[in-house]
């Protein structure tokens, strides 16, 4: 059976909350892949993102929990408002124009905030010194689903990509095809 959008996001949803969860009191200024960016940054610009998409089809991401107060109940309220839009075919399909043109919520939410959630976790783990092992199927879904914007894809989003060893394992593979280091 394929998974839908709706059920790919509640899962990686799930998981990048089990990441934040795990970070101890302690862990939230440590630094993160991410230049420039503490665990407690990267946590705030998931939450934020989420906002964003939703606003690309009109919709307002409702006051909650600041990820500075509260990740948890920040990230379960915001991936909360994507998954009521995702659990109704009528608000997922909607419509919009985008800077990749044309796209619908569902397909947006699965080419970015999907792979946001997919590298952001990882991003997470690392900045506790923890390693994760990504799902061979996620990976493959959203190389391809990136590969296609080339250069642009890493303006703003993802650094320049990092040689890797020919022998390389799939992981290493990807996280140097985003600009990260295993």
């Amino acid at each position: 059976m394929t998974e839908s959008i709706a059920d790919r996001y509640r899962r990686l949803s799930a998981a990048f909350a089990g990441a934040i969860a795990a970070i101890p009191p302690e862990g939230w200024g440590r630094r993160t892949p991410c230049e420039d960016w503490s665990a407690q940054d990267l946590v705030a610009h998931v939450v934020q993102s989420q906002g964003i998409f939703l606003g690309l089809v009109g919709e307002e991401l409702p006051e909650g929990p600041s990820a500075q107060d509260d990740p948890v109940g920040a990230w379960a309220h915001a991936s909360g408002a994507v998954q009521r839009r995702l659990d109704d075919p009528e608000r997922a399909a909607t419509t919009f124009q985008g800077f990749t043109g044309e796209s619908t919520f569902e397909a947006a939410v699965d080419r970015f905030l999907c792979a946001d959630l997919v590298v952001h976790r990882w991003d997470l783990a690392r900045s506790q010194g923890q390693d994760v092992a990504l799902d061979p199927a996620d990976m493959a879904r959203i190389r391809e689903g990136l590969a296609p914007m080339g250069d642009k894809m890493r303006e703003g989003a993802f650094g320049p990509e990092v040689p890797v060893a020919e022998d390389a394992d799939e992981q290493t593979r990807f996280l140097g095809f985003l600009g990260r280091t295993a």
